[in-house]
């Protein structure tokens, strides 16, 4: 095993459709359109003595198919390379396509061979991943947000959040942000009267609220008690964010939007927030959310991140301060297992690796789809 060398990764692209558009102040405010679907990236790693990694990156609107030409470019560079190197490998990645930069798209690209090389390293070593990257707990406290989109008429985020805690759930999030401060004060004001205290109370604005408004709203919203108040202004007004952390009792929460490990030590260098907020898939995959991370705890922060509970349930395990990991049931049908609820907490699977396969139903979804190795690229016919 220690001379093994990756032969050959199989990249896919694929399309998974939402049972239900939905939107968010993004859409309220005219600034994206309703999502009805979300753009998979697969990596499917083999290596010469037989071992696999399966890992993956998503962009919920436009991207997914520029991420998949990016990986298809820069793949073949690692043929042959150890796969134990992770390290080594994604610094030959970035450097593979570093004129387009060393953040964004093109490392969300390459988050998905990064994720697939932390599975391949866990499943050979018989290990959960969380596991292997020094777990502190079992199960990890889990909330819910996609029951509570601001397209969701009050009624029915009020019949999820029953069907949520019924479900286990430890966490409710609901959307604000609307154009009417008003609509968001009264959905608030029931949703939190529903709960009654059973769960836990979070909100998430998507940046839509200028300073001002932020200050006003959250000054508003701090006798519900919440868990934290979630992107209040734009991801990347740092000075503002920092302001408002530190005129509120209510902690913020933000990060998700940040595509580097750089911003997010920025953000955190900067007591911008409470609870950080990175996506494995966004940043660059494992490799880089560890560097986050560690820049996290260093300086005393919660950690929340941001969808792709199968990867983030295992990360969050192994973070030492307080962490919540993000349930969304949205990729459900992609993957063959699912993630247990007990008493509030996702719990840590007992299988190896990330502890996910891929679906026939992912299959069927897949628009374009690459086998990589030593001979070069060959696509695959859909």
């Amino acid at each position: 095993m220690p001379n093994d060398r990756i032969s050959a990764i199989t990249l896919s692209l694929a399309w998974v459709p939402l049972a239900t558009p939905i939107s968010d102040a993004k859409v309220l405010t005219g600034r994206q359109k309703p999502l009805t679907r979300v753009a998979m990236l697969f990596a499917e790693i083999e290596t010469e003595e037989g071992h696999s990694g399966l890992g993956f990156s998503y962009s919920k609107r436009a991207g997914g198919p520029g991420m998949y030409a990016h990986a298809r470019e820069v793949a073949d560079s690692i043929i042959g390379e150890n796969p134990a190197d992770i390290g080594r490998i994604w610094n030959k990645l970035v450097w593979a396509g570093a004129s387009v930069g060393r953040s964004g798209l093109s490392t969300q690209a390459i988050a998905a061979i990064d994720i697939a090389l932390w599975d391949l390293k866990a499943k050979r070593a018989g290990l959960p991943l969380g596991r292997l990257l020094g777990a502190w707990r079992d199960g990890v406290p889990s909330y819910n947000t996609s029951g509570g989109f601001l397209s969701s008429p009050l009624e029915e985020v009020l019949e999820n959040v029953e069907k949520s805690i019924e479900s286990g759930i430890g966490g409710i999030k609901i959307k604000v942000g609307h154009p009417d401060s008003k609509v968001d004060l009264t959905r608030l004001d029931a949703v939190a009267k529903q709960i009654n205290g059973r769960v836990a109370l979070m909100v998430d604005a998507n940046q839509q609220w200028d300073r001002p408004t932020a200050l006003r709203m959250s000054r508003a919203m701090e006798q519900y008690g919440l868990v934290w108040i979630e992107e209040p202004l734009d991801a990347y007004d740092i000075e503002g964010h920092a302001a408002l952390a530190a005129a509120i009792d209510t902690p913020i929460a933000s990060g998700e939007m940040l595509v580097s490990a750089p911003e997010h030590f920025a953000m955190i260098d900067a007591r911008a927030v409470d609870f950080i907020q990175p996506d494995a898939a966004r940043v660059g995959g494992i490799t880089q959310f560890q560097r986050v991370t560690a820049r996290a705890e260093q300086a005393g922060l919660m950690m929340a991140p941001h969808f792709a509970m199968e990867i983030h349930v295992h990360v969050s395990a192994a973070y030492p301060h307080n962490a919540w990991v993000e349930h969304f049931d949205w990729l459900d049908p992609v993957f063959n297992e699912r993630q247990i609820l007990d008493k509030g907490l996702m719990m840590l699977s007992q299988r190896p690796g990330l502890g996910v396969t891929l679906s026939e139903q992912a299959r069927a979804w897949t628009e374009a789809s690459c086998r990589v190795d030593a001979k070069g690229c060959v696509d695959h016919a859909h």
